[in-house]
């Protein structure tokens, strides 16, 4: 079960994916198991490794999108922990308890996946966190 595992945003989205795409069939002989517009994933051993997703997909979910240049430079995460769970609400209710700030609410995303519903939380230092249940 992919339950804990890194996504990198990124602003070259093909560039990315071709360097991890030759960087880890070299280094560990991976393929990607998919490779979408604005998404790309690998797995290691039967666990999510690796996933890459477009830096301005994210930055839309979170609010930083429309933000001047220089701010979103400053402002757009370059990466995220994403934790599968079973309850997305519930867990967002948790972390929040625990002192992460919503970033983005539980919502539905078909336009990721069909049956994906996300959240997006920060944890104390401000680290980007994604819920998700599929």
């Amino acid at each position: 079960m992919d339950a804990l595992y890194p996504r990198l945003l990124v602003r070259d989205f093909p560039a990315s994916v071709a360097f991890y795409q030759a960087v880890l069939r070299e280094l560990l002989d991976v393929e990607p198991v998919k490779v979408l517009p604005g998404y790309a994933n690998w797995d290691i051993e039967g666990q999510a490794g690796l996933v890459l997703f477009g830096r301005d997909r994210l930055a839309a979910a979170v609010g930083t999108a429309d933000l001047p240049q220089a701010a979103q430079d400053a402002a757009q995460d370059t990466a995220m922990l994403v934790m599968k769970v079973d309850d997305v609400d519930a867990a967002a209710a948790c972390l929040a308890r625990h002192g992460a700030t919503v970033a983005a609410p539980p919502q539905d995303r078909p336009d990721w996946a069909p049956t994906l519903r996300t959240a997006h939380l920060r944890d104390p230092e401000g680290n980007l966190i994604e819920l998700q249940s599929y």
